[in-house]
């Protein structure tokens, strides 16, 4: 597949948190692309019925209506499309084993980008024992023929985005205040980290959507492997200090920080009590121990797109906050 350009691509998950980003990034090269299919369950159809209708009439995007688990659905979708992008949430991450078998055998579809976006989560040796990676190292093993008595796929190209963290996101606090986080209102924050000085990854939502199309630009190089990218990398002190910087430049009232230990025990504490917090815990565990940082990130690879930047991010949270 080495001249291989993809012109009709279909996505799972196009008006969810992330799938909107990559969408959007899609339609604003819709040129390049014969066809852009989404797929969507009936409860979206109607719950989202004036946005599919607007996609359709001023975008040129068909709106396929259907059940994940329904293959006869499933098959009829991939009639013509040559290149599938997957933004399902992570409680459905499991659900594109079987969208993946269906993919290999249509016999148009060629490529398929699963829903990494996120945490590598093969970053380490210690990556596997994860608890939020098990159901991302299960769709991994089924595209890269890990366990062949359980079927083998054959004609289907696979490219991993991992981008690490979002930066919307990190930038937040996240429910549990020793997970970290700002805000802007109550000039309030915890930096995670010795002092705020662990160094962490991060991709904004915008950007993933724009590293989804420079892959989809540069198929060659993409193939079968996993793409690390990112919008840049930075330290919790250095985004506290954004922060205070374009909010008048005046101290925050309450900084607190959250060393690695104390990380370690949230975490632990949370899935001992089954509590829906273990898994941000888990991640920011992650992310604090540096597992989103390599030698070399990707981006050349796919025309080194141009990312938003720290600024940008800190300006757009204020923003939101007003």
């Amino acid at each position: 597949m080495a001249s291989f350009q993809p012109k009709n691509v279909l996505l799972f998950g196009a008006t969810g948190n992330i799938g909107t980003y990559i969408l959007d990034a899609i339609l604003a090269a819709r040129g390049e692309f014969d066809r852009v299919a989404i797929f969507t369950s009936p409860a979206t159809a109607a719950s989202k019925k004036d946005l599919l209708e607007d996609l359709k009439r001023t975008k040129g995007v068909e709106v396929l209506v259907g059940d994940v688990q329904d293959e006869d659905a499933v098959r009829k979708a991939y009639d013509g499309i040559d290149t599938v992008i997957s933004a399902l949430g992570r409680g459905a991450i499991a659900s594109q084993i079987p969208l993946i078998r269906l993919a290999d055998a249509a016999p148009t579809v060629k490529w398929f980008l699963p829903s990494e976006y996120g945490t590598d989560i093969k970053y380490s040796p210690a990556s596997a024992q994860e608890k939020p990676h098990q159901q991302k190292l299960k769709v991994r093993a089924v595209l890269e023929n890990e366990n062949p008595d359980e079927g083998v796929v054959s004609n289907l190209a696979y490219t991993y985005v991992v981008t690490g963290p979002y930066s919307d996101m990190y930038v937040h606090f996240a429910g549990n205040p020793v997970a970290g986080g700002w805000d802007v209102h109550g000039k309030k924050a915890t930096l995670l980290g010795e002092g705020g000085g662990a160094r962490v990854s991060l991709t904004t939502m915008k950007d993933v959507g724009t590293l989804v199309l420079a892959t989809l630009r540069h198929p060659s190089v993409a193939f079968n492997r996993a793409l690390k990218v990112n919008s840049f990398t930075t330290t919790p002190a250095q985004i506290h200090a954004e922060f205070v910087r374009q909010t008048g430049g005046q101290p925050w009232t309450d900084v607190q920080y959250t060393s690695l230990p104390q990380l370690r025990e949230a975490e632990s504490d949370a899935w001992k009590a089954g509590k829906p917090e273990a898994t941000v815990l888990t991640l920011r565990r992650i992310w604090t121990e540096g597992g989103t940082l390599y030698d070399q990130r990707d981006n050349a690879l796919i025309g080194e797109p141009s990312m938003q930047t720290l600024e940008d991010v800190i300006a757009q949270a204020i923003k939101q906050s007003s």
